[in-house]
């Protein structure tokens, strides 16, 4: 079983309570889906059974039937963040708490610009970043942006310098908020400090609490 930071990538689901919930797949273990809710870490659920309020219905390969709020949803290890009806989430928050995933890791489904996506908090990320591949699927007009030129682990790449509409994570929204987007191979959108300086940042053991600014 493979499991990697693109393996990690997760779907967007409904909650009970009527908002985005988020709902993927680590990978598979036997006849059980290895699933992660809102940034947990990847539980193995049997067919039939429910996990934070989700419910398998089926597995299949590396796919997954699940059940949310009375809706069932096809899930496949690796799909890309999806938006599966519903209506929005409440607005207006301030605080995030997120939990530590896979290897201590902050995972978070978020929005760019309105438009779902999973996001990895990056304190060493000067600004929020992503491929070009996920700006296009995003619909985010990067090369209207500013080009510059990005060092990155594999050397010096091509990239454009944008300002974002919104980002948002669960009810917390922030406003023009600096980007980068890179020619360079990204498998998810890093969370950097463009957004994270914002907030009044604390941790405590694997959880992370961020307290707007004002």
């Amino acid at each position: 079983m493979k499991t990697t930071l693109i393996a990690l990538v997760l779907g967007c689901l409904l909650s009970p309570a009527g908002w985005a919930q988020t709902v993927g797949l680590s990978g598979m273990l036997g006849g059980k889906a290895l699933v992660i809710v809102d940034g947990s870490a990847p539980k193995a659920v049997a067919v039939g059974e429910s996990y934070k309020g989700v419910k398998i219905v089926s597995t299949q390969g590396d796919d997954a039937v699940v059940e949310v709020g009375g809706k069932q949803h096809k899930l496949r290890v690796g799909d890309a963040p999806a938006s599966v009806g519903g209506g929005a989430a409440p607005s207006g928050g301030n605080r995030i708490v997120l939990t530590a995933g896979t290897g201590g890791h902050f995972f978070t489904q978020g929005q760019l610009n309105g438009k779902s996506t999973q996001m990895l908090v990056d304190t060493g990320a000067t600004s929020v970043a992503m491929s070009v591949a996920e700006a296009q699927r995003l619909g985010i007009e990067y090369k209207s942006g500013q080009p510059i030129q990005m060092s990155t682990a594999n050397g010096i790449t091509q990239g454009w310098r944008i300002k974002l509409d919104s980002v948002r994570v669960g009810d917390v929204v922030v406003h023009g908020v600096e980007a980068a987007v890179t020619t360079g191979s990204m498998s998810i959108v890093l969370l950097g400090n463009s957004f994270l300086t914002r907030f009044q940042m604390n941790r405590a053991n694997d959880q992370m609490v961020l307290e707007k600014r004002y």
